[in-house]
């Protein structure tokens, strides 16, 4: 768009748009999403115990979740401990063949640990490990 001044020469109007305030909130919902991200991808608060020998797996496997209240996920779903074996073998195509991880807070008492892994068990799936976390050297 064009205009004309007093003097009689055209000017043409300025039509930058500033994009500093865009890059400012952009900015800013960026580190929002970097701060929230782990939050929402650890899903369930477990304090697994300490150990010594730790092997470090890479692939995705499927695990099984017993919270501080006693409370039993498979992934990130409650599910009740009478249908977590039926569940589990839903899941897999080969159910001998497939390992499952048990997380399980260290204040949890120990007989509530035994049903789940027992529940697991009867259900034909013999591979189950726990899941723990090395000391901080």
């Amino acid at each position: 768009m064009a205009f004309t001044a007093s003097d009689g020469r055209t000017h043409s109007s300025l039509a930058d748009i500033n994009i500093t305030p865009l890059v400012d909130v952009m900015l800013v919902l960026l580190v929002i999403f970097m701060i929230t991200a782990p939050v929402i991808q650890s899903g369930i608060d477990v304090t697994v115990p300490h150990t010594r020998n730790v092997q470090v797996l890479t692939q995705e496997r499927i695990v099984v979740t017993v919270d501080r209240s006693g409370n039993v996920y498979e992934g990130d779903q409650l599910v009740n401990i009478h249908n977590l074996a039926a569940s589990l073998r839903a899941k897999m195509p080969d159910p001998s063949r497939q390992d499952i991880y048990v997380r399980a807070d260290e204040h949890l008492p120990w007989g509530q640990l035994a049903q789940v892994m027992d529940a697991i068990q009867a259900g034909g799936l013999k591979r189950v490990s726990l899941v723990t976390q090395p000391y901080d050297k």
